[in-house]
């Protein structure tokens, strides 16, 4: 089961069974399109095996779930929340800038939040409070005026209590690609979005990609990967401890291990092996590991270079010197340097989001954060002598590209009849 692979035999099984699916979620959008709110109740009885008595998750049931968790979980939340919204905060963009680059040229950015957004917080093998956090404080932090969730009925009073802890205006028992369809669409019941956010299988990740002339999503974020970046001074503990807590989460997640230490797989293998023994999860993770595997290199250089090409949704830097591969690190949705970065830590508490790009995906797109909530226009404040000054310029290319109108439209500011 733990065993060498090549870097692309793994990248082909992140990429492969996603396009598999295309045509059931094509039929489901269209479903949705179609029928709205009958058809997401029609969908639910045939996926989640529950038709809910209302999509919209009441404000009383929202309060009844804070009676069924646990004070010291709510506690927690809270305190995830706290260290996710301090985190973020940090990045919020100023909401106007403005700058005279030359005399009588003002040029700067206004930056303004999106007025309605959307999350998907996935459900089924576990409950992922944590997720709610990570895809609603941001926007909230950046301002967004509303902000609504689809998770898979029944939704978990954990989760539904962290949605309330992160101020989520609107909750709905929806799930699967049927949910990004209704938010992306609009049903009866449920509001179109701007953008929609957040994880989930492979039909949510396609049905998101499908829709994406009709809403703005985050990017595509699939089952959970890893690839630890390791040399002989890594605790082949730590680094199964990571590789399995990935692998808990769905059969389809994809751990690979890099190192420059031949004798270190075999120590992790013993520790994979212990580590699946004593887990409840067990079942979950042998899946996800026949998929697994490990590439075995000579310099750290050759390393980096794997690690780059693989562009992991999480990359844990296990090595004596993690600041300098930092420094040759290009590719990755969330790096973790040294022994004690745990994955985990992200995933929860340390404020970093783990809403990352899957697949490949983080070689050009970034991980969730205040900036995909908020949009960009460019100012710009020009006087008489500011015109004047790019007036030649302005004309002599207009003119050059055949359309003269533009040019006489700064002719006419520079000499007025």
């Amino acid at each position: 089961m733990w065993k060498a692979t090549t870097l692309d035999r793994w990248m082909e099984h992140r990429i492969s069974e996603i396009s598999s699916v295309k045509p059931v979620v094509d039929e489901i959008i269209a479903r949705v399109a179609r029928d709205g709110d009958r058809a997401l109740l029609d969908l639910s009885r045939q996926f989640d095996h529950i038709v809910p008595d209302f999509l919209r998750v009441s404000t009383e049931e929202v309060q009844d779930a804070y009676n069924k968790v646990d004070a010291h979980v709510i506690e927690s939340l809270k305190d995830a929340e706290s260290r996710i919204s301090r985190f973020h905060g940090l990045h919020v963009p100023e909401e106007l800038w403005l700058d005279e680059v030359e005399p009588g040229v003002i040029l700067g950015v206004r930056t303004t939040p999106l007025e309605r957004i959307g999350a998907y917080i996935p459900g089924g093998r576990a409950a992922y409070s944590s997720t709610a956090l990570m895809c609603t404080v941001p926007a909230r932090v950046a301002g967004v005026g509303s902000i609504c969730c689809c998770s898979p009925p029944p939704i978990s009073p954990l989760t539904l209590v962290a949605m309330d802890i992160a101020g989520v205006d609107e909750i709905y028992a929806v799930g699967g690609a049927q949910a990004i369809a209704a938010m992306a669409l609009g049903t009866e019941t449920i509001p179109p979005v701007q953008k929609i956010v957040g994880p989930g299988n492979i039909y949510v990740t396609m049905a998101k990609v499908l829709l994406r002339d009709r809403v703005e999503i985050d990017f595509p974020a699939g089952p959970s990967e890893i690839v630890v970046l390791a040399d002989g001074t890594a605790s082949p503990e730590f680094i199964a401890a990571d590789l399995l807590a990935q692998a808990e989460h769905d059969p389809r997640a994809a751990n690979l291990l890099v190192t420059t230490d031949p004798g270190l797989p075999g120590r992790v293998g013993v520790h994979l092996e212990k580590g699946m023994r004593d887990s409840e999860r067990a079942g979950i993770m042998r899946e996800a590991m026949k998929h697994a595997g490990y590439i075995i290199v000579d310099s750290m250089k050759e390393a980096v270079a794997v690690v780059n090409q693989a562009s992991a949704e999480h990359l844990s830097v296990q090595v004596a010197d993690p600041m300098s591969a930092l420094r040759e690190i290009r590719n990755a949705g969330a790096l973790f340097l040294g022994s004690y970065s745990a994955v985990a830590c992200g995933d929860y508490a340390s404020g970093t989001n783990h809403v990352l790009p899957t697949a490949g995906y983080a070689r050009t797109h970034s991980g969730l954060d205040v900036h995909h909530f908020c949009k960009r226009s460019t100012v710009q404040m020009i006087s008489r002598e500011g015109l004047l000054g790019m007036a030649d310029t302005v004309e002599t290319i207009a003119e050059a590209e055949g359309l003269p109108a533009h040019a006489r439209s700064v002719r006419v500011r520079r000499n007025p009849s």
